[in-house]
C-alpha cells in the first residue's frame, strides 16, 4: 500500500512538471507572434547609418547657424536705429530747454531770459493747481498727511529716519546738497529781484543802498514731494539787524522751479503759550522750567505758560517751583490749572486751551520731556497764523533731552 501512494506521487509531479513547460513554451511563441517588424537595413537616430548620417548632421547646424546669424543681424539693426531715435530726442530736448521761459514764471541765473511755450507754462501751471501748495486736500487720516523735512545750509533732518537713527544727514548727499543749493539760489533770486505782485517792498540799508540777501541770511526751509505732482519748498532768510522774515514759497513741477509766492513776515507781536499737562513727575517739570527760564523768560519773552496739572500728589511742588520762578525772574505769564482725575493727555490740553481767554494766541502743547530753543520758537511763529485756517500749520521740532531732532508740518487744512 505504501509502495502504491509513492508510485501515484511521483506520476502527479512529472505530470505538473510537463503542464509547466508547456506554458513556458506557449506564452514563448506568443512573444515571438507579437513582437514588432524591424527593418534590418534603417539606422537608429544618433548612430551612423544610411538615413540618418554625418551629413544630415551638419545640415541641420549650418541650418541653425544662419538662423541665428539672421537674428543677430536684425537686432543691431534695431539696437541703430534706437540709437538715432535717442539722439534725434535728446537734440529736441536740449533745444526745448534753451527755449524755456526763465522769466517772470520760472527762476533761472542766465542773463538772457527767454520765452518758454505756452503749452508747457499751462502744464506747470496746472501742476502747481492741483498740489496742496495752492489747495488743500482732504484726507482720510493723518496717515495720509505728506510730511515736510526740514533743512538749513548744512543740515537736513529727515523725518523717515524716526528716532531710532539720528534723523541729522551731515554732510548732506551731493545730489541732495545740488538740489537745496539751487532752491537756495533761486529764492534770492525772488527777494533780491521782487516782482510787482510780490508782498513785500523794497528794503533800503542803513546807507540808503537797496538791501541785498545773500545764502548767509537764510534761516531754514522745508520741503515736500507730492509723488504725482512736484516738490514744494518754503524758505525763510533774515538780516540780522532786522525783525521781519522773508518767506518765499517755491514749486518744482518735475521741471523748472516755479515762484508761488514771496512775502514778509512780522513775527514780533506773536505770543505763544506753551501748554503743559503733568501728574506727578516733578523731578521732570524742575528740568523743564530750567530750560524754559533760560530761553523763554530771558532770550524769548513773549510766552505764556499753561501747566494742567492732575491729582493732588506733587501739586504743592509745582506751585512752589512756579512761584520760585516767578521771583526770580519777575514772571507772571503762567496759569496753573488743577483737575483731580486721572492723568489724560487730551483732556489736559483741551482743558488748558480753553483756559485762554486774552484773544488770539499761538498754542504750542508740549510734554515735560521737550527741551527746546528760542530758534524753534521762532520757527513755530513762522509756520503758523492764529485765528486762520489759512495759515495753520503745526510745525514740531524737537530737540529730545538725547539730542534727538524730528520736524514735521501739517497742511492748511488740517486742525488740530
Amino acid at each position: 500500500m505504501p509502495r502504491r501512494g509513492l508510485i501515484l506521487h511521483t506520476r502527479t509531479h512529472w505530470l505538473l512538471l510537463g503542464l509547466a513547460l508547456l506554458c513556458s513554451l506557449v506564452l514563448f511563441m506568443y512573444l515571438l507572434e507579437c513582437a514588432p517588424q524591424t527593418d534590418g537595413n534603417a539606422s537608429l537616430p544618433g548612430v551612423v547609418g544610411e538615413n540618418y548620417g554625418k551629413e544630415y548632421y551638419q545640415a541641420l547646424l549650418q541650418e541653425q547657424e544662419e538662423h541665428y546669424q539672421t537674428r543677430a543681424t536684425s537686432l543691431k539693426r534695431q539696437i541703430a536705429q534706437l540709437k538715432q531715435e535717442l539722439q534725434e530726442m535728446s537734440e529736441k530736448m536740449r533745444s526745448l530747454q534753451e527755449r524755456r521761459n526763465v522769466g517772470a514764471n520760472g527762476i533761472g541765473y542766465q542773463s538772457n531770459k527767454e520765452q518758454a511755450p505756452s503749452d508747457l507754462l499751462e502744464f506747470l501751471h496746472s501742476q502747481i493747481d492741483k498740489a496742496e501748495v495752492s489747495i488743500g486736500a482732504k484726507l482720510p487720516s493723518e496717515y495720509g498727511v505728506i510730511p515736510f523735512e526740514s533743512f538749513t545750509l548744512m543740515k537736513v533732518f529727515q523725518l523717515e529716519m524716526g528716532l531710532t537713527r539720528h534723523p541729522e544727514e551731515k554732510p548732506v548727499r551731493k545730489d541732495k546738497r545740488d538740489e537745496l543749493v539751487e532752491v537756495i539760489e533761486a529764492g534770492l533770486e525772488v527777494i533780491n529781484n521782487p516782482d510787482e505782485d510780490d508782498e513785500q517792498e523794497d528794503e533800503e540799508g542803513p546807507l540808503g543802498e537797496k538791501l541785498i540777501f545773500n545764502e548767509n541770511d537764510f534761516v531754514e526751509g522745508y520741503y515736500r514731494t507730492e509723488r504725482d505732482k512736484g516738490t514744494q519748498y518754503e524758505l525763510f532768510f533774515k538780516k540780522a539787524d532786522l525783525t521781519e522774515y522773508r518767506h518765499v514759497t517755491l514749486f518744482r513741477p518735475f521741471g523748472p522751479l516755479m515762484k508761488v509766492k514771496s512775502e514778509m513776515i512780522d513775527i514780533t507781536r506773536s505770543i505763544i503759550n506753551i501748554i503743559v499737562p503733568l501728574a506727578e513727575r516733578t523731578e521732570a517739570f524742575v528740568q523743564f522750567m530750567q530750560n524754559f527760564r533760560d530761553v523763554c523768560i530771558h532770550q524769548d519773552k513773549k510766552i505764556h505758560l499753561t501747566v494742567v496739572y492732575f491729582g493732588k500728589e506733587g501739586l504743592s511742588k509745582v506751585k512752589s517751583i512756579l512761584e520760585s520762578v516767578t521771583s526770580e525772574s519777575n514772571f507772571h505769564n503762567y496759569t496753573l490749572v488743577s483737575l483731580n482725575e486721572e492723568f489724560n493727555r487730551g483732556r489736559g490740553l483741551n482743558v488748558g486751551a480753553r483756559a485762554w481767554d486774552k484773544g488770539e494766541v499761538l498754542m504750542f502743547f508740549c510734554d515735560v520731556d521737550i527741551y527746546f530753543s528760542a530758534e524753534f520758537l521762532n520757527s513755530c511763529r513762522l509756520n503758523a497764523e492764529p485765528g486762520s485756517q489759512k495759515g495753520f500749520w503745526l510745525l514740531a521740532r524737537f530737540w529730545l533731552w538725547n539730542d534727538l531732532s524730528v520736524s514735521f508740518r501739517f497742511p492748511d487744512h488740517w486742525w488740530i
